[in-house]
């Protein structure tokens, strides 16, 4: 299993020393043209967690390319997850043409953006029209927020899909108490934090058992005990998000957690608990093998 960052949450270039605690690094999303994002205020803590409206800010893919992305190369030795979105599937396609797969690993294609169709079929369209220009694995970001996101799961698989990213952020507002304003300028911005964890269990249970995709597993993990129940619903890899806001330690620390979470139910690490939560009798708590 490995730790990575979920996309937006850390900034390699200011804190190197965070990223090079990761298994792999995952850049903020990359659009066609550079994007200041939206107005403040953006970022309000809440009581279940944080809520955002950066909106996309980021260089614009030539700038990214041509200056960005050698600069992460150079100054990490783990593989760079390269997070890319768009308006349309030919945005995203163009994008993925121009990356270089000696420089990025991977490539998440950010589908769960609100100016992004997140129906089945225009989710496929845009893995199907990445995989016809690149060779690089991609991973395809979805959002809890569609009613049926195993069968958003199933189709981006048949469209070629390597992986799936589960969860992105889900919709949520917040109000000033004084003056009963929304807090953030657009009124409403993307909910993180612990609050999503039994959400993104729910979700990653269902599309591994849709798809049997590998899948990064993410939203509210704080702890190893919530990355070791993201493998047991089917994640083969944990993404770190709102946490590294407060804590930058916090990879080596869930790495060290997971092992203790691992100890307690009986098996020997993560990998062993792989998808567990799908099959009763491959169940390893301890108790079981004491109690036998």
């Amino acid at each position: 299993m490995r730790l990575l960052n979920a996309s937006g949450c850390l900034d390699a270039l200011a804190a190197p020393g965070v990223a090079r605690q990761l298994d792999a690094y995952v850049t903020k999303t990359i659009t066609p043209l550079p994007r200041e994002g939206n107005a403040p205020p953006r970022i309000a803590e809440t009581a279940h967690g944080m809520l955002n409206a950066i909106g996309l800010a980021n260089p614009g893919r030539e700038r990214f390319v041509s200056h960005t992305l050698p600069r992460l190369t150079e100054l990490l030795d783990i593989p760079i997850w390269v997070s890319v979105g768009g308006f349309s599937a030919d945005d995203y396609a163009e994008t993925c043409a121009g990356l270089d797969r000696d420089a990025v690993a991977v490539i998440e294609l950010n589908l769960s953006c609100p100016n992004v169709d997140e129906a089945a079929d225009g989710a496929a369209e845009i893995v199907a029209a990445c995989r016809a220009v690149t060779a690089i694995p991609l991973y395809a970001k979805l959002s809890a927020a569609h009613p049926d996101v195993a069968a958003v799961a199933t189709a981006v698989a048949d469209a070629g899909a390597d992986g799936l990213s589960l969860i992105n952020t889900l919709r949520g507002s917040a109000l000033d108490p004084r003056t009963l304003q929304p807090v953030l300028a657009r009124t409403t911005g993307g909910l993180s934090g612990p609050s999503l964890k039994p959400i993104a269990l729910a979700t990653v249970h269902a599309c591994y058992a849709a798809t049997h995709l590998p899948i990064v597993g993410m939203g509210g993990v704080t702890t190893g005990q919530d990355a070791l129940e993201l493998v047991a619903c089917g994640a083969r890899d944990v993404a770190l998000g709102t946490i590294l806001f407060s804590d930058p330690d916090a990879p080596s620390r869930v790495r060290a957690e997971l092992a203790d979470a691992s100890a307690r139910v009986g098996v020997a690490g993560p990998d062993e608990a792989h998808a567990v939560a799908h099959d009763p009798e491959r169940t390893p708590l301890r108790e079981r093998s004491v109690t036998a």
